[in-house]
């Protein structure tokens, strides 16, 4: 990452704000909540930002106002995050300057997954070809992944599995949020495939060095990486 990347939140629910603030900070981003129209429009006022995830129904100005606001002296990644569902809603939005368009309820990593492919798209980030965790090293663009510099062989699905704990030291992911990103379907309550994928993946990286556990089960929670 080139420099540190600045987050303004615009979203009057306070629950929802601090949902998305927890997803930001986990990137390593820096963040501002903004809980109102008016506090945006300070904040936007008193600094620059690179990304900005607007919620439409907001008190003081509304969120089409912001945006409106914004775009004429911004260009940072505009991310509408909003319960209006309506194709009608999403294509004003994107045709008045939004660069994507979140239906609430979101999937955290799909939140965070879009605010990476838009600074990718706009060359603020800087993604490094490998990514490092303990002794595994995983290159995204050979799709190699090494444990102990030796070569392990992984299926498809292995590999995005092993990326997105790798890309997300810190997170907990729930099956649901396994299966919906690394199948992009969604998911119908079927523990069965990401159980039997995440079995496959853990005993190769067992294989590959037997001393070591790599992710742990939280049970009746999840997966994560193991501090």
């Amino acid at each position: 990452m080139n420099k540190t990347v600045q987050v303004l939140i615009v979203e009057d629910d306070e629950a929802i704000n601090n949902l998305l603030f927890e997803i930001v900070k986990d990137e390593g981003y820096e963040v501002k909540q903004a809980f109102s129209g008016t506090e945006a429009l300070i904040y936007f006022k008193e600094q620059s930002f690179d990304v900005i995830l607007l919620d439409l129904m907001l008190p003081g100005k509304t969120g089409e106002e912001l945006l409106a606001t914004f775009r004429e002296t911004s260009d940072a990644a505009i991310l509408i995050i909003s319960a209006k569902e309506t194709q009608h809603s999403k294509v004003n939005m994107l045709r008045a300057g939004a660069d994507d368009y979140i239906t609430k309820p979101f999937d955290n990593a799909e939140v965070a997954a879009r605010i990476e492919a838009q600074l990718r798209k706009y060359k603020r980030l800087s993604i490094p070809k490998t990514i490092e965790y303990k002794d595994i090293v995983l290159n995204r663009e050979t799709k190699e992944v090494t444990v102990q510099g030796k070569l392990i062989n992984l299926t498809a699905r292995e590999f995005y599995l092993l990326k997105l704990f790798m890309e997300h030291p810190q997170k907990l992911f729930t099956k649901k949020n396994i299966f919906e990103t690394v199948w992009q379907q969604p998911y119908f309550d079927d523990e069965n495939i990401v159980n039997v994928h995440m079995s496959h993946l853990r005993q190769k990286l067992s294989k590959a060095n037997s001393t070591e556990e790599y992710i742990e089960t939280i049970w009746g929670m999840g997966y994560r990486l193991k501090k």
